[in-house]
């Protein structure tokens, strides 16, 4: 009896394990323990060398212009995200600096903007339709701050493949963290 009993248990473990890791299937772990921050990538992603400040770009070997990317900047004071505004604030001011900064030829579009807890820290989850002259883009952008310093975590796709891709990005931000 007591075999039967943990002969069941092992199967409804074994079956609700792997239900947990099929919302993962195709992403890649990644950690740079030095910077403190972590998340998930699809398979095939590749590492990009990006010269204009970006602590790291991945992006796909086939759609070319899909990609995620961390943006580490230094905060003149040690911040919180409230005391830089609420979600919809940061978003605002991250399109204008960082997105689509005048004269860059880019329109963002805050389309949603949300804040969450995670692992003791607040992220703010943004979400843009960004216009450009050739082409209209799609991007989510999760937002900490972590030991004096602002991370920016985005990821980018084409608005014709968004779709598509939408469950799978949506996977990406939120895996997102700071340690």
């Amino acid at each position: 009896m007591l075999k039967r009993i943990a002969a069941v248990l092992l199967v409804v473990l074994s079956l609700t394990l792997t239900g947990c890791l099929g919302g993962v299937v195709g992403l890649k772990s990644y950690i740079n323990s030095y910077d403190g921050y972590q998340f998930l990538y699809p398979n095939g992603w590749i590492p990009y060398n990006a010269s204009n400040g970006p602590n790291v770009v991945l992006h796909d070997l086939i759609e070319q212009s899909e990609n995620v990317s961390v943006v580490i900047s230094p905060l003149e004071t040690s911040k919180t995200l409230s005391d830089l505004g609420t979600p919809g604030e940061v978003g605002y001011k991250l399109s204008k600096s960082a997105i689509a900064p005048s004269g860059s030829g880019r329109e963002a579009e805050l389309v949603n903007a949300e804040a969450r807890e995670g692992g003791g820290k607040i992220y703010y989850l943004l979400e843009y339709i960004v216009k450009l002259p050739a082409q209209s883009r799609h991007n989510l952008a999760s937002v900490v701050i972590s030991r004096g310093k602002l991370y920016t975590f985005n990821v980018s796709t084409t608005e014709k493949r968004w779709a598509k891709v939408k469950n799978q990005f949506q996977q990406i931000i939120d895996s997102f963290s700071v340690y």
